[in-house]
């Protein structure tokens, strides 16, 4: 069995070593430890590989909590302390910065931290009826698997939804459609939990009663999703409470449907919300533009400083959503649809003194090409969920554009995983 010395982390959580002048990639391994591996996919450059033995195992090192971690593919890291798991991301999105924008920031920001157990409140659970597995499984997939992980519980779920794995089990075994149902997503609002049941075929009235009686026992509301996202309806109660979560700093409260995207852990979306806005620095009467906006996350905690804000998001029903929002807590804030990946809808922006970024994976990189030479805001907040896109994007902006990455941190939404959320400010 080859074993190798692990110098660091990869970005998807796995350990680096260099054997024979190759590099392979160890998952369940941390720097500083030695390892015996056992490679599951081998190129000329590089080898994929899985721990077998830790001969010498690192102080950051502890005993995952969740009995499934290893075969489940929605944790990387539980084998880390939050110590190291913060360090690793804080490298990934500095080295995505250093060599895909050739840029620094002059202030590395303290990261965003939040629990570590318990902490998501949105998740899209694979269901499949399985024979030769005694029935139903209902879950995450396995790691580099299509098949669905054999869960009882999980550990990061928000209450009450990660003790409902083994009790969704037993229900989606028992209905009629079981092989019809390949999806479950689940949203945990501050007062309410939904489960959405995507059924391929229509349900029978004894299965429409199984559901409606799992909603009682558990104390969840049930929708159904009989084809895309605008298709939920609730099934059970026929007028359920209303879906929201709190930003209590600003008096705000965010309502959305449970196929709505919104930010899977509310603790640190509350400290995320709270450093963007201190680092926009709003002030009554500044013109403020929030990209992305979608429900308005960012746009009402800015317009209950003064601000004139204006939110544009590409999805119409968000958009509709963010003005009821607005209505609902009595703030004046405007909101219109946008497509913002497409360079002539960028360049029809008005100008804007102060602008907050918070696009999707694929950056906003028609955003920033479109700012104008004079006129540009003199202040960008860019909150990104994925370091290469914002790397590129701040390399337009600090090498064209005339800014400076005036600071740069990352934002731990996702605990245990290798996922890197992360926040810049940029100055001209």
């Amino acid at each position: 069995m080859p074993a190798a010395r692990i110098e660091s982390l990869a970005r998807e959580g796995q350990g680096v070593a260099h054997v024979e002048g190759k590099v392979v990639f160890i998952e369940g391994a941390l720097p500083g430890e030695a390892v015996e591996y056992a490679s599951y996919r081998r190129k000329p450059a590089f080898e994929q590989a899985r721990t077998v033995r830790v001969l010498r195992p690192s102080a950051a090192r502890v005993e995952p909590r969740c009995p499934h971690f290893g075969v489940c593919g929605g944790c990387s890291l539980q084998h880390a302390d939050m110590a190291m798991q913060v360090a690793a991301k804080q490298r990934v999105l500095e080295d995505a910065l250093r060599h895909i924008g050739r840029v620094r920031p002059e202030t590395i920001l303290p990261a965003v931290h939040g629990p570590a157990w318990g902490y998501r409140h949105r998740a899209r659970l694979s269901a499949r009826y399985v024979p030769k597995k005694g029935g139903a499984l209902v879950g995450f997939r396995e790691r580099h698997s299509t098949y669905v992980a054999d869960m009882r519980s999980c550990a990061v779920l928000a209450p009450p939804a990660g003790a409902l794995i083994a009790p969704l089990r037993a229900l989606v075994n028992s209905l009629a459609i079981a092989e019809r149902l390949p999806q479950i997503e689940l949203a945990v609002g501050s007062r309410a939990t939904v489960l959405v049941f995507r059924n391929l075929v229509p349900l029978a009235g004894e299965d429409e009663a199984k559901l409606a009686a799992f909603a009682e026992a558990h104390g969840v509301q049930v929708w159904l999703q009989p084809k895309g996202p605008d298709s939920a309806r609730p099934l059970h109660p026929a007028a359920p409470a209303a879906l929201d979560y709190a930003l209590p700093e600003f008096g705000v409260r965010i309502g959305f449907l449970p196929t709505d995207f919104t930010q899977v852990n509310h603790t640190v979306n509350e400290v995320m919300v709270r450093r963007a806005l201190a680092l926009l620095d709003p002030h009554p009467g500044e013109r403020i533009g929030d990209l992305f906006c979608g429900l308005g996350n960012f746009t009402l905690p800015i317009a209950a400083s003064g601000a004139a804000v204006a939110g544009y998001e590409g999805n119409e029903g968000l958009v509709r959503r963010a003005r009821a929002n607005a209505a609902a807590n009595g703030i004046a804030a405007t909101f219109a649809t946008a497509n913002l990946f497409e360079a002539r809808a960028c360049a029809r922006l008005p100008v804007f003194e102060k602008l907050l970024v918070d696009p999707p994976r694929e950056g906003a990189v028609e955003v920033v090409k479109a700012l104008p030479d004079a006129g540009a805001p003199r202040r960008i907040v860019y909150v990104s969920c994925d370091p290469a896109t914002l790397a590129r994007d701040a390399g337009i902006l600090a090498n064209l554009k005339g800014y400076r990455l005036a600071a740069a941190g990352i934002v731990n939404m996702f605990p245990h995983t290798s996922h890197v959320e992360s926040m810049a400010l940029f100055e001209r």
